[in-house]
């Protein structure tokens, strides 16, 4: 066969490729934009309340993306370090996805993202769902307590609003906007008319997004006025007949960001000073860990999804309270792992004796595995032929030119991690993503760039455009074909372990974005290949043939 129609066909490869990764991009993006828990239809039944409230009220101020190494600078939040001083303090640890609507979602129904309903991403307010399944407002409407919440205008898209008695909401995000929002409060701790209170402070997070991130002045600037902020709220309450709780929806990353999975983003304060409470340094927390413990001191029943543990060491219970909380957790748990086995359409076995959250959640997870390696052993062979046939033509043709068209390949992705994670700091997860946009441009400036200069290399080193267009046109494309190679094996892997898209279960994040980033990195080398294909031959045309 002559080069041309095998050059003809490799352009319509590549254009097929560009299309493909384009379709799989975006549809994998809209899927866990669309992900809801699998107890989204039928959540558990909420059970009884535990018994009497053990403080008048209880006042959840969650300031978004405070960091837990933050926190403890005495020198910036003075006052949180001072309550923490006559509290039950402790680390706390959250799961991916770290953005603030699971993390919502998370604190308030004791669920982590793949079983709370809350979204797995931040959506935007029109599309934001009501929470579906029981959470810790809702449980305070039926144990008869009235509730207030004041933040940001996620909340009213997020909270049923028929369990919330008051409200202010505001679509702003600096310390402008943190001051109405506690001026709305204050009236509200003034008059002791309401039992559960959130009052979500806004711009730590903001200073992390738009002012340079943790590494910046303006990051402790706006910890320090969240600290004054969260002084105003406490002065209006009696530590002795209420209760204060101060945490983070998550951290952020040294250059700003959070979404993924990175250490930093995953651990948050943990505050809990007054009515109610046994002061004292304690071992790491979960996050799912809250929702249970308010509820505990609020006296409602224990939130129907919940996956954490009420942290009885931290409360002053007596025997009979402990009692009902440790029965209270049985019934909820059991009612919990029936509803979620029978979603997921797996079981698992509990073993018996010892903690029963312990127990429930370990068959839980069990359960999920089960289903997960069930789904993931035919994507697995499939991965591995698309792997190996590739690897196998690249044996078989082996010499000096596909040595150097490799070595070309392998110079690309140097050159692309290179300023993506050393250059420029980013890290690889959603972390680093600040707008769907922004990546898009920022591959294709980058792909351009490694491309380019590996396709630079590579003709020179081979002397393409001394052979004539058509070889010149081919030795690109065969470069091209190669690069899109290595960048198929983190999607191959990707698409292993987690499946094409979201379904019913949150997909493993590192894995997740490693081969969406190479998805998109994909879509861009097949574009640019093309462009260079082109230019190659143009070149080749030009020059004097050897």
């Amino acid at each position: 066969m002559k080069k041309t129609p095998w050059i003809a066909l490799g352009i319509v490869a590549l254009l097929i490729c560009a299309a493909g990764a384009y379709f799989w991009a975006t549809g994998l993006m809209d899927s866990l934009y669309a992900y809801r828990s699998p107890l989204h239809a039928n959540p558990p039944a909420p059970g009884a309340a535990i018994g009497e409230p053990m403080t008048r009220r209880v006042v959840f101020v969650l300031i978004d993306a405070l960091r837990d190494d933050t926190s403890h600078k005495t020198d910036v939040m003075p006052f949180l370090n001072e309550l923490r001083s006559q509290g039950a303090w402790a680390t706390s640890h959250s799961r991916p996805p770290s953005y603030s609507e699971p993390g919502y979602s998370v604190l308030n129904t004791g669920a982590w993202p793949d079983v709370s309903d809350g979204p797995a991403v931040n959506l935007d307010y029109p599309e934001i769902p009501t929470w579906t399944q029981d959470n810790l407002f809702s449980a305070a409407q039926r144990a008869g307590s009235k509730t207030a919440v004041s933040g940001y205008y996620w909340f009213e898209k997020l909270i049923p609003q028929e369990d919330v008695d008051a409200s202010f909401y505001t679509p702003g995000e600096d310390d402008a906007a943190d001051r109405q929002v506690v001026d709305a409060a204050l009236p509200w701790l003034e008059s002791g008319d309401y039992q559960f209170v959130l009052i979500h402070i806004d711009q730590v997070d903001y200073a992390g997004h738009h002012e340079g991130g943790p590494r910046d002045p303006h990051w402790d600037a706006a910890a320090a006025r969240a600290d004054d902020l969260l002084r105003e709220i406490v002065s209006r309450l009696d530590l002795e007949q209420d209760t204060v709780f101060v945490t983070s929806d998550h951290g952020q990353i040294d250059r700003g960001g959070h979404g993924g999975q990175e250490p930093v983003v995953l651990v948050e304060p943990f505050v809990l000073a007054g009515a109610g409470v046994r002061p004292g340094q304690y071992p790491d927390t979960r996050m799912v860990d809250i929702a249970p413990t308010l509820a505990a001191l609020l006296g409602t029943n224990i939130p129907a999804d919940n996956q954490g543990h009420v942290l009885t060491d931290m409360l002053t219970l007596s025997p009979e309270q402990e009692t009902a909380i440790q029965n209270a957790l049985a019934e909820q748990q059991r009612q919990l792992f029936d509803a979620y086995s029978a979603a997921i359409g797996e079981t698992a076995s509990i073993a018996p004796g010892g903690d029963v959250v312990t127990a429930t959640q370990t068959a839980m997870q069990a359960a999920l595995a089960k289903r997960l390696n069930r789904e993931r052993i035919p994507r697995f062979v499939l991965a591995l032929v698309l792997a190996a046939f590739p690897a196998y033509v690249l044996f078989k043709k082996r010499g000096q030119t596909v040595a150097w068209l490799l070595g070309g390949a392998l110079l690309y992705v140097i050159i692309f991690n290179l300023r993506y994670a050393v250059i420029d700091g980013r890290t690889y997860s959603l972390s680093s993503v600040a707008s769907a946009d922004g990546l898009i441009l920022y591959t294709a400036v980058t792909a351009a760039i490694a491309l380019g200069v590996a396709w630079l290399v590579v003709s020179l080193r081979l002397n393409i455009f001394r052979k004539g267009a058509a070889k010149a046109a081919q030795a690109t494309l065969a470069l091209t074909c190669i690069t899109l190679y290595l960048l198929l094996l983190p999607i191959l892997w990707s698409y292993a372990l987690n499946g094409a898209v979201v379904t019913w279960a949150l997909p493993d994040l590192a894995s997740m974005f490693m081969g969406f980033i190479s998805i998109v990195q994909s879509l861009m080398v097949a574009v640019i290949g093309l462009a260079l294909t082109g230019v190659a031959a143009l070149i080749a045309r030009l020059s004097p043939s050897s």
